[in-house]
């Protein structure tokens, strides 16, 4: 069996936010990669640098040393433009709140990237409605979000993340607006799609349920790494 290919990596990535006496520090030296198939907690108090990685990793800010690189890309060549086109295409993200679109039914919230990227609306729908079938919530793809419980919607915004089948999922605390039992359903359904559909998930945490649960943790302090596993 071909051991899993490298999905996302960062080398010596340095960003530094300000100047002079106000600099601060955010990432410094920071060397991870992310593997095709695994989840990953990323951990750390909070200013330990876990938002800044999610942010070069997503294509959303570049590095001032180093080189992040996605899917083959060295992001930090990318210009805004190109930068979007990548983010929708090869990176999928999960948030805390969910950042549904309120207007639109839960069919047409994850149909939306793929939309973007030029699909069809019929292809696109089909497509997410697979996906919403995947994640438990087919019955519900009319509902709009307000019609959702947190962990429906947590569903939904899952299902939304894979529509265009990226290399990696960027998930930024998303278990931290569930209780307990709900959290731990769209964790399980986080690791068994990315491993189903060989992706690599990064998931900033403070969760411990999380940390259990993944493939391994990766814990930044003060910008560094300091317990890679």
């Amino acid at each position: 069996m071909n051991p899993p290919s490298v999905a996302a990596a960062c080398r010596l990535v340095r960003k530094v936010y300000g100047r002079g006496e106000t600099a601060a520090v955010a990432l410094d030296g920071v060397d991870v990669a992310l593997r095709s198939g695994e989840m990953v907690a990323l951990t750390g108090p909070s200013g330990s640098g876990k938002s800044t990685l999610l942010h070069l990793l997503g294509a959303m800010d570049v590095p001032d040393a180093g080189e992040v690189e996605v899917a083959g890309r060295i992001l930090g060549a990318l210009d805004d433009e190109d930068a979007s086109a990548f983010r929708n295409r090869h990176v999928g993200f999960v948030f805390q709140f969910f950042h549904l679109i309120e207007s639109l039914t839960a069919v047409e919230n994850v149909a939306l990237p793929a939309r973007l990227l030029g699909l069809a609306e019929p292809d696109a729908n089909a497509r997410a409605l697979d996906l919403l079938r995947r994640v438990g919530v087919a019955q519900l793809s009319e509902r709009f979000p307000d019609q959702l419980s947190g962990g429906q919607r947590q569903r939904v915004a899952v299902a939304r993340a894979l529509v265009n089948d990226p290399v990696l999922v960027l998930a930024d605390e998303p278990t931290g607006n569930l209780d307990h039992a709900a959290g731990g359903e769209v964790l399980e359904l986080l690791a068994t799609l990315g491993k189903e559909r060989d992706v690599a998930i990064l998931v900033a945490t403070h969760d411990p349920l999380v940390t259990r649960r993944a493939d391994r943790e990766i814990r930044l302090l003060d910008g560094k790494v300091v317990a890679p596993s």
